[in-house]
């Protein structure tokens, strides 16, 4: 987290529907061992017809009793069902850490501006910015609507004036201008800020 959210991902996979949650199992293969006040005594007494004709399960949450009723068949159902589950959200965890995604997250908003402050980098910590940025352009960026690179410097640099819609052509334009820009630039104390400010006025930008 295509950057799908949480929950849209677990409908797309039918996580959801197959209902895999404890409860849910727990209400296809057996019942809740219920108490009933009874008015002579005083207080909730839970009935006693089914200890020890059904196998129980304790929720630890809530120390709610179920009896358990299903077949050997239909628990190893669930068993294969929530290791399909496991699988898919070990993909989903190794896709959400690799590449650029590890360095900037999932990028949801449909129109960003990038911020660039190298500060004081060395050439090779540049040349390495300048990579990791490569990359969430031609893997993220591409996907989403509009954007936009605004470089923070003592005179700002802009790739462009506003945010441009997103096309191959215009996301290899902005890394072209990436691999162009020079190691060191003048800075000030509030070169960062005003880069943030530029960035924000822009009323169509989302992050």
């Amino acid at each position: 987290q295509s950057l799908v959210s949480s929950s849209k991902w677990l409908q797309r996979y039918g996580l959801k529907r197959n209902k895999l949650s404890l409860s849910q199992i727990l209400s296809q293969i057996g019942f809740q061992h219920r108490k009933d006040y009874v008015p002579t005594l005083g207080k909730p007494v839970a009935s006693r017809y089914a200890d020890g004709l059904f196998p129980q399960y304790k929720r630890a949450q809530d120390g709610s009793v179920y009896n358990l009723t299903a077949k050997k068949e239909l628990i190893l159902h669930f068993v294969d069902c929530l290791i399909g589950a496991i699988e898919l959200y070990k993909q989903r965890m190794e896709w959400l850490t690799s590449e650029s995604r590890q360095i900037f997250g999932v990028i949801q908003e449909q129109c960003i501006v990038i911020v660039l402050d190298f500060g004081t980098a060395t050439p090779a910590e540049f040349d390495l910015c300048r990579d990791a940025l490569s990359m969430v352009l031609v893997e993220q960026v591409i996907q989403i609507s509009r954007f936009n690179l605004i470089r923070a410097a003592q005179d700002l640099m802009k790739w462009q004036q506003k945010c441009t819609r997103v096309s191959e052509h215009t996301v290899e334009s902005a890394v072209t201008w990436l691999w162009k820009l020079d190691h060191m630039t003048a800075v000030s104390h509030t070169s960062s800020a005003e880069a943030l400010l530029e960035a924000m006025g822009d009323e169509a930008v989302s992050s």
